[in-house]
């Protein structure tokens, strides 16, 4: 249903070197590339970019808005919480069971974006 997310920052290349480590980490591949920004995706999975907003003004994070990452484990769970959080990201709730059959982290990224990575099984 969902083709792909994107999420707006103020700091581009740094931007995108936080993600190139975050979804490399997943074996996510450039989809597009633009003066805009850049998007990633899987085979398997829709596409997220991050861009400069299109009407030039600040980007800003919305209030309620968050991306939801899908992993097949719970150590992955872990381990690209860990990875964020190392590449600058800030905590917004640790990894844990949420409620039976939903293991998840959340974090936001350098422009404080939410973000949540989670295991479902």
């Amino acid at each position: 249903m969902i083709a792909y997310v994107t999420v707006g920052t103020n700091d581009l290349p740094k931007a995108i070197a936080f993600y190139e480590k975050l979804f490399g980490s997943l074996g996510a591949k450039h989809v597009w590339e633009s003066e805009q920004g850049i998007g990633w995706g899987t085979e398997n999975s829709p596409g997220f970019g991050v861009l400069k907003p299109f009407d030039g003004k600040p980007a800003t994070r919305g209030n309620g808005a968050m991306v939801a990452l899908a992993v097949d484990s719970k150590e992955k769970v872990d381990a690209l919480y860990k990875l964020a959080l190392s590449l600058g990201a800030t905590d917004d709730g640790p990894p844990g069971q949420r409620w039976e059959g939903f293991y998840a982290a959340y974090f936001r990224d350098l422009d404080g974006n939410k973000l949540n990575v989670c295991f479902m099984g």
